[in-house]
C-alpha cells in the first residue's frame, strides 16, 4: 500500500502538478484544520456582553416611556440588521455541519474550492465576532449617553459601525477570508444583474436567501437614510419614514428579491426552455403581489385591502408550500416506497422528514401577524418584527438543508452535467 501511495504521489507530481512535489502534497496530503477556541471565546464575550448591555438598559430607563421612542427608532434598526445577518450566518453555519456529517457534497454542487471555501467553524466565527462588536458598540453607546453627552454625537456610533463592516466587506488586503468576501460581492453582482449573467447553483441558491432577508433590507434603508439626511444630528427619526420617497423605497426594496429571483427563473427558462422555470417565476409574482399588499394595508387600514391581503397571501402562501415540497424537497410523492416522501433519502429516520414539512408549514403563514395587527407598545411591537423575521431566517436555514439533499441525489435542479466528483486538476492549474 506505501509503495502504491508513492507512485500515485510520483505520478501526480509529475503530470499535474509540474514537478513541484510541494504544489502536489497541498492537494495529496492536505493539512487538517488545527482546532481553534475562538468560537468558544467570542461566544462568551457575546453573552457577557450582551448581559451587560441588558443591565444597564434596564438601570439607566433606556426602555422606559420617556425615552423608549428615541433609543429604539435610532438604535433598533442598526442592531436588528446585524443580529439577523449573524443569525443567517449560523444557521449557515448549521448547514454546513450537517451538510458535511451527512456526506452531502455542498461544495462540488456550489462549485466551491475545498481549499478556499468556509467550514462550518469559520461561519460560527465571523457572527459571533460580528455580534460581539455589536454589543461592544451597544454597550459603549449606552455608557455614553447615561453620561450625558449629546445624541448628536453618540447616535454616529452605530453609523461608524457600519461603515466599518462595509469597509471590511470590500476590502481589498489579504485577509479576513478575503476569497469569500469577493465571491460573496461577486455573487450579488450576478443576482442584481439578472437576467443578464447564466444562473448558477450558488445565484440561485444566494437569491433564495435575500427572500427571507426583507427585513435587513429594509432596516438598510432606514439606517442608511437616518444618516444620510443628517437626522442623527436633530434627532428627529421620522425625517425619514414621512417622506413620500421613502414609503415608495419601501415597495422596491420589498420587490427586489423577488424580482431578481424571477429575473433568474426567466433566463434558465430562455437557456434551457422547460416551462416549469416559468411555473417558479409565477411563484415570485405572487410572493412580490402579496407583499405590495400587506405594505399597502399596513398604511391603509381598510377591509377592501385585508380581504386583498388575505387573499394574494393565502394564494401565495399555497404556492410557496407546494413547491417547497414538491419541488424543491421532492417530497409528498404518493407512489414513492416511503410514505409521502421521495425513494431517496440522506438522514435514516423518517420522522425528521415529517417534522420539516410541519414546521415548514407554520412558519410559512407568520405573515397573519400582519393581519391580526397585535396591538401593544412600540418596544414590544418591534421586538415582536424582530421575531418574525427570525423565525423566516430559521425557516430559511432549515429549508436550505433538504434543498440540497435533493440536489445532492436527484440533480432537480439540472446544473450539474455529470455526478461524479472531479479530481482537482483545475483548482491545481489555476493555483499555479
Amino acid at each position: 500500500v506505501v509503495k502504491l501511495m508513492d507512485e500515485v504521489e510520483s505520478s501526480f507530481t509529475t503530470h499535474f502538478a509540474k514537478d513541484d512535489r510541494k504544489k502536489a502534497m497541498k492537494f495529496l496530503r492536505p493539512r487538517q484544520q488545527k482546532d481553534s477556541h475562538m468560537v468558544t471565546f467570542f461566544v462568551g464575550s457575546f453573552i457577557t456582553l450582551f448581559a451587560v448591555y441588558a443591565i444597564l438598559a434596564h438601570i439607566s430607563g433606556m426602555f422606559s416611556p420617556g425615552t423608549e421612542n428615541d433609543y429604539v427608532e435610532t438604535v433598533y434598526p442598526v442592531f436588528s440588521m446585524f443580529a439577523l445577518l449573524s443569525l443567517h450566518l449560523f444557521m449557515y453555519g448549521c448547514n454546513l455541519f450537517l451538510w458535511k456529517a451527512t456526506r452531502i457534497n455542498y461544495n462540488f454542487i456550489f462549485e466551491f474550492q475545498a481549499t478556499s471555501a468556509l467550514k462550518y467553524r469559520d461561519a460560527f466565527l465571523i457572527g459571533t465576532c460580528m455580534m460581539t462588536a455589536v454589543v461592544s458598540a451597544m454597550v459603549l453607546h449606552l455608557i455614553l449617553v447615561s453620561n450625558g453627552f449629546s445624541p448628536s454625537q453618540v447616535d454616529t456610533i452605530p453609523g461608524i459601525l457600519f461603515l466599518m463592516f462595509i469597509g471590511l466587506l470590500v476590502c481589498p488586503l489579504n485577509m479576513f477570508y478575503r476569497s469569500t468576501r469577493y465571491c460573496f460581492l461577486r455573487v450579488i453582482r450576478n443576482i442584481v444583474c439578472s437576467p443578464l449573467y447564466k444562473v448558477l447553483m450558488v445565484d440561485f441558491f444566494m437569491a433564495d436567501q435575500l427572500t427571507s432577508q426583507i427585513p435587513l433590507l429594509r432596516h438598510m434603508e432606514s439606517t442608511a437614510c437616518y444618516f444620510l439626511a443628517g437626522s442623527f444630528k436633530t434627532h428627529e427619526y421620522q425625517t425619514c419614514k414621512s417622506g413620500k420617497l421613502y414609503r415608495e423605497l419601501a415597495y422596491v426594496i420589498s420587490f427586489a428579491p423577488y424580482y431578481w429571483r424571477a429575473m433568474q427563473c426567466a433566463r434558465r427558462w430562455f437557456d434551457e426552455g422547460d416551462v416549469n422555470h416559468l411555473a417558479n417565476l409565477g411563484k415570485y409574482v405572487s410572493a412580490m403581489v402579496a407583499a405590495g399588499a400587506r405594505l399597502t394595508y399596513a398604511q391603509q387600514e381598510t377591509h377592501l385591502w385585508l380581504i386583498i391581503v388575505l387573499v394574494t397571501s393565502l394564494v401565495a402562501t399555497i404556492y410557496q408550500l407546494y413547491w417547497d415540497f414538491v419541488k424543491d424537497w421532492g417530497l409528498m410523492d404518493s407512489k414513492s416506497k416511503n410514505l409521502w416522501l421521495r425513494d431517496e433519502l440522506v438522514l435514516k429516520k423518517k420522522g425528521f422528514y415529517y417534522m420539516a414539512i410541519a414546521l415548514n408549514f407554520v412558519l410559512r403563514v407568520a405573515w397573519l401577524e400582519t393581519v391580526l395587527q397585535f396591538k401593544v407598545g412600540l418596544f414590544e411591537s418591534r421586538l415582536l418584527e424582530f421575531s418574525l423575521a427570525s423565525l423566516e431566517v430559521i425557516r430559511r436555514g432549515h429549508w436550505n438543508y433538504y434543498r440540497l439533499e435533493n440536489e445532492h441525489l436527484n440533480n432537480v435542479g439540472k446544473f450539474r452535467a455529470v455526478k461524479t466528483v472531479p479530481l482537482p486538476f483545475r483548482e491545481t492549474d489555476s493555483d499555479g
